[in-house]
């Protein structure tokens, strides 16, 4: 994945409502990304895709 796909996919992370993803691998946003389309809350989302409790 280039950067600039890379940068796209962290703002849709953003505008998704899931914050603090410049950690975030491109997986985990992926993953975070599918949960909240699904209807799962942003930070619950995030916290799944980062495998924290």
């Amino acid at each position: 994945m280039s950067d600039e796909d890379l940068r796209e996919l962290r703002q849709r992370a953003h505008d998704a409502g899931i914050r603090g993803n410049s950690k975030m691998d491109e997986q985990q946003l992926r993953e975070a990304l599918r949960r909240v389309e699904h209807g799962e809350d942003p930070i619950e989302a995030k916290r799944d895709a980062h495998g924290w409790d």
